[in-house]
């Protein structure tokens, strides 16, 4: 049970920081506080349920909230 509620506690952090607008892993991870690695591993589960997308920006992707994300995570 304890993996679970800290699995939810960084995607949390991580929607938080997403809330902003489109921003890179390297960002979420030091405004969530989090790792580089559980930042990545945790926006691949949020895209699988269509929360969040990505977009290829050079090397990088850019992530952000989908409208289906801000829908169910906001209203």
């Amino acid at each position: 049970m304890r993996n679970v509620s800290r699995g939810l506690e960084s995607r949390t952090k991580i929607l938080n920081v997403m809330e902003k607008g489109k921003t890179n892993v390297q960002d979420i991870s030091e405004k969530a506080d989090l790792g580089t690695a559980c930042v990545s591993y945790h926006l691949k589960l949020l895209l699988k349920q269509r929360i969040v997308t990505m977009s290829k920006s050079g090397r990088a992707g850019r992530w952000s909230l989908t409208k289906y994300g801000q829908e169910k995570l906001f209203t």
